[in-house]
Parts: structure tokens; sequence; C-alpha cells
């Protein structure tokens, strides 16, 4: 049986309690007591034009007034928000006054929320509150809503945001806006569309098996993620092929979230680094853009470095497969969502700007074997 061997003896591990989590299906109802439980009797709720139209935001608010939570609605996150866009709607949280943020989406909203928290209380703009710095003062608290299965963003206090200033992704949060309850209702997610279960879906993967492979990697964040890896290998295929499967949501959903806590605690690679420097440079969804580059930097990280063999030693162990990197190549392609980068916007006069984006991204720090700008070059080449 293969597992991670990862080295304690010169090791410290700080965990702090996990937020509460409600999981299971028709488990939105638990709302108005997750808003009560944060010391809160209104909420600014905060999501995208999508939900508002797909009816998912009335469910909310519908729950919400039944019990008499008074609120406010910011919907104008984007698939991509930026700083100014956390501008604006902590603008507005500040206005509204002492609530609890109540964060109903993908990982955009989950992620500006955190943000838009921060601004309720810290009059400023977005770019001040890089998650490394202590803020003025604390932020709103979070109730996370998600309704896809992917990003595991209800799991941690930062977000990642564009700085269209600066056209790079920036990390914008704080400990005090990690979601401190997180309502996981697989109902919220039955109506998402084929291509954003599937792109989401391997976002969700890639955190699985970058965690069991990162420098960061511990034993509790590896029992996460092996269980996460097996959780949605197996599931995601199946919610792909038939939305309406409450089964595969739930079974996605909650393994999505595992693989979150996974990360928060150690991190990611150079699929996040190389993937969020696309979604920079052409406005790419980010689980597609992962999914251009996961087997090849997973076979490039395997023949330098013995930790990025036993991790993916184990996520095949975990898959039930002979070997991850092909499983993992077969399986973005068999829902979809794996496509050339050249069909993402990449060209030979863009290589180098993508990949000197991601040797920059912080995350990128964060893997096995460490890449150079070359590497990085060679990997997008064998892409494209």
């Amino acid at each position: 049986m293969s597992v991670v061997d990862i080295p304690l003896a010169s090791r410290t591990l700080s965990v702090e309690p996990g937020a509460r989590i409600e999981f299971g299906a028709g488990t939105l109802v638990a709302l108005p007591d997750a808003v009560a439980s944060v010391g809160q009797t209104r909420a600014f709720v905060v999501t995208d034009p999508g939900l508002r139209a797909a009816g998912v935001l009335g469910r909310v608010l519908s729950v919400l007034t039944a019990a008499g939570v008074e609120h406010a609605v910011f919907d104008g996150v984007r698939a991509n928000p930026t700083t100014d866009d956390l501008d604006v709607a902590g603008r507005q949280a500040r206005a509204f006054g002492d609530a609890a943020v109540v964060a109903v989406g993908g990982g955009s909203a989950l992620d500006a929320a955190k943000g838009i928290a921060l601004l309720a209380r810290n009059p400023g703009s977005a770019t001040e509150f890089d998650y490394r710095r202590q803020p003025p003062g604390d932020g709103l608290p979070v109730v996370a809503v998600p309704t896809t299965a992917g990003t595991g963003a209800e799991t941690n206090g930062f977000g990642v945001i564009e700085d269209p200033a600066a056209r790079c992704k920036v990390y914008v949060g704080h400990a005090s806006v990690r979601p401190r309850v997180c309502i996981l209702d697989p109902e919220l997610t039955v109506g998402l569309p084929r291509a954003a279960t599937a792109a989401t879906g391997i976002d969700a993967l890639v955190h699985g098996i970058e965690s069991l492979a990162s420098r960061g990697s511990s034993p509790l964040s590896a029992a996460y993620a092996a269980q996460a890896v097996a959780m949605v290998s197996r599931w995601l295929p199946v919610a792909v092929e038939d939305g309406t499967d409450l089964e595969a949501r739930a079974q996605l959903l909650l393994g999505s979230h595992l693989a979150g806590r996974a990360l928060t605690l150690s991190g990611l690679g150079l699929v996040h680094g190389i993937g969020h420097s696309v979604t920079n440079h052409f406005g790419t969804a980010h689980g597609v853009a992962l999914a251009g580059v996961l087997p090849e930097v997973m076979a490039w990280s395997a023949q330098g470095s013995a930790t990025a063999r036993a991790a993916y030693a184990t996520a095949a162990l975990v898959m039930g497969v002979p070997d991850a990197v092909v499983a993992a190549r077969e399986l973005a392609v068999g829902i979809g969502v794996r496509r050339p980068l050249r069909e993402l916007g990449l060209t030979p006069g863009t290589v180098a700007g993508v990949a000197r984006g991601a040797v920059e991204d912080v995350v990128t720090a964060n893997s096995p074997r460490r890449p150079t700008q070359d590497d990085v070059e060679a990997l997008l080449r064998s892409a494209y």
C-alpha cells in the first residue's frame, strides 16, 4: 500500500478548529440559525447574477424572509472578481451595517464575500488587504452556501481576486473572514450545467492531488486529500453525465469540501500557478485552465521528485487505477474539460508571459519540484 511518507521530527503543526458544517439535502433551512449563531440578526448576501436568474438566490432569500432575517443583496460578482468589484460591494456592505455576510455561489462569490466582509469594517481598497497582513480590524462574520462542488473556498479565509492594475491574481483575506458556518446542501448544485460541473469538479480533484504532493503536506492534509481524490474521481463523471443524480451531487460536494480542507492545511502547487496565469491572460475558466496542464505537470513533477511519485502512487491507489497521471488525463478528457492551450488563447508569443506569471505566483513555491522559467515554458509548449 502506498502512502505519502512525510517526515515529522522537524515539523510543527498548528490547526485551528474548522467551521460548523451543515451537510445534507435540504440543509438550506439551517441558514437563519447559522446567521444567529455568528451573533447577527441581519444578512448581507453576496452572489452572482446567474444564481439570481436560476432561482437559487430566490430560494435563499425566501428562507431568510420566512425567518424574519432582514437582508440586502449584492449580486454583481463576476466569474473572475476584481479588487474594483470588492471596493464597490464593500461600500454597500458598510452602508448596510452590522450583519452576517452570506456567500451564495461558487468560488468567485465565496472569495469575493471574504474581501467584502473585510471592507465592511475596514475602509480602504481591497488591494490593501493581502491575507498575509494584519488588517486594522476583523471583518464581518461569513456564512458560506456553496452552489458548486469544486473550489472548497468555504474552508479558508482568503480569496483569489484579480487586480486589474497589476494584471495578476492577489490573495485577499484574513482569519476573521474564514466562514464560520458552511451550509453544504447538494440540492443547490443539482441545476449546475454539465460544463460548469466538469470545470469545478476538476478543480476539486486538482486540489486533492496537489495537496498530497505539496511541500506543505502533512498527515492531516493527506488524510483529507486522499479521501477527496477517491470521492471526486469516482463521482465527478457520474454528476457530469446525470446532473440530477443527487447521490453523485452529494458525494461531489462533500469531496470538494474535504479537498478544500486539505489545501487550506497544505497549500497547492504548479498546476494552480499555471492555471492562475492562464486565466489572468486569457480569461479562461479556472477548472479548464487547470485541466489543460494537469497531467503534464504531474509527469514533470514525478520525474524529479520522490515526494511527487509517492503522492501520485497514493492518488492511484484511492482512484483504483495503476497510474494517476494517465487516469487524470483520461478523466479530464472524458468529462470534456480538457482542451489544448492554443484553444484557450496561448500563442508562441504569449508563452513567456504566461510562464512568468506562473513562476511568480505564490502557490508555485509550494510545488514538490520547483520550476524555472524555462521549465514552465517547456510545459506550456508540451500542452500547446
